[in-house]
């Protein structure tokens, strides 16, 4: 069995290791952790001791140049690095693990999966709801007609203090993969993005926190349209509940309602009703019904499937082009705000419609 060389990637204080993409290499029998970088001098000490790493560097450049690892896991939630750092992986040959979001805009994630198609690398990103168990179940039930003929698809961001713009980037992100898993590729969108209660302006256009690029509004309303005529729905809104237990995705039937509560364990429950009201919700189980995924085991499926990609020589089941839609449909809502009309999927503008 082939070892992989693996290195990873951190900034602590901007974005950390992400949702463990440091610590999942552990859990691969045929990995080894061969170096950390990160800025930070007392986090990288930190990480080194947590992954056993046996280098360390404070410049994520000099270490690929002097490790040439096989694989890298970009760790940093902070979407501001991600570009430089996968150019620079790809550069050296190294396959990528990505924290999400991707990218700030679209034309980031071009540059992203150009340069590694170039490289002949694989990157895949860090949407732990692709590979799940129990979502493939679900979309198995959807096929034989647990609730009838899919209607409309309704998904909700986590909508804490978050709420709007912020988390259409952060959590929207997943709620847009989803989308994708059960409909398909979006055809166009239209969207309306309010603050105060009021049409976004230019004066509400602000940096976003970690690194996300621009952002604006409290309020996102957005349509996409999906092939056989499906229609999807996204909204975030800021409001007097923060809990964001509401996150996720719901989809409606003829003759029931599945929903789906977002997360490395997502839950999913079933009303088998027309009139979606009266009859009792039904927890969807695996056989067996396992113990619940935890961060790890969600990325442990993923970076199994991208080191599996990489010896297939095929595209990773969450590639990057799998996580490129999910920032075009997020610029698609500030797109069709600002031009106050339908956007059409590819966006033919690439760079971020808030610079406008």
């Amino acid at each position: 069995m082939r070892t992989w060389r693996v290195a990873v990637i951190g900034r602590t204080g901007r974005g950390g290791y992400g949702h463990m993409l440091d610590t999942v290499w552990k859990f691969v029998p045929n990995a080894r952790i061969v170096a950390v970088a990160d800025e930070n001098p007392e986090g990288l000490k930190k990480a080194a001791e947590r992954l056993g790493a046996r280098a360390t560097y404070t410049d994520y450049r000099k270490m690929l140049r002097e490790e040439k690892p096989d694989v890298v896991s970009i760790a940093p939630r902070w979407a501001d690095c991600h570009l430089e750092m996968v150019l620079a992986a790809a550069e050296a040959g190294a396959s990528i693990y990505l924290e999400k979001p991707m990218a700030r805009t679209p034309a980031e994630c071009d540059q992203m999966i150009e340069a590694c198609d170039r490289a002949r690398v694989k990157l895949a990103v860090a949407h732990q709801m692709r590979i799940c168990p129990i979502l493939e179940l679900a979309r198995q039930k959807l096929a034989e007609g647990i609730i009838g003929q899919v209607l409309e698809l309704r998904g909700r961001g986590k909508e804490d203090k978050r709420a709007g713009g912020e988390d259409l980037m952060v959590l929207g992100t997943h709620v847009f993969d989803l989308m994708r898993q059960f409909a398909g590729d979006p055809l166009w969108a239209v969207a309306r993005v309010t603050a105060g209660g009021e049409d976004i302006r230019r004066r509400d256009v602000r940096d976003g926190p970690e690194g996300l690029g621009p952002i604006a509004g409290d309020s996102i309303a957005a349509m996409f349209a999906f092939p056989g005529g499906l229609t999807g729905y996204f909204a975030s809104h800021r409001s007097d509940d923060t809990s964001g237990v509401r996150w996720g995705l719901d989809i409606y039937g003829s003759r029931g309602i599945m929903t789906i509560r977002a997360g490395m364990d997502p839950v999913v429950h079933i009303c088998r009703s027309e009139k979606w009201t009266d009859a009792a919700w039904e927890r969807l189980r695996l056989p067996g019904d396992p113990p619940p995924r935890d961060d790890n085991q969600a990325n442990l499926a993923l970076v199994m499937d991208l080191l599996e990609a990489i010896e297939q020589d095929r595209e990773p089941r969450s590639s990057g082009r799998q996580a490129r839609w999910t920032i075009e449909m997020a610029m698609a809502v500030y797109e069709s705000q600002r031009t106050g009309g339908r956007v059409h999927f590819p966006l033919r503008r690439r760079d971020h419609p808030l610079l406008s």
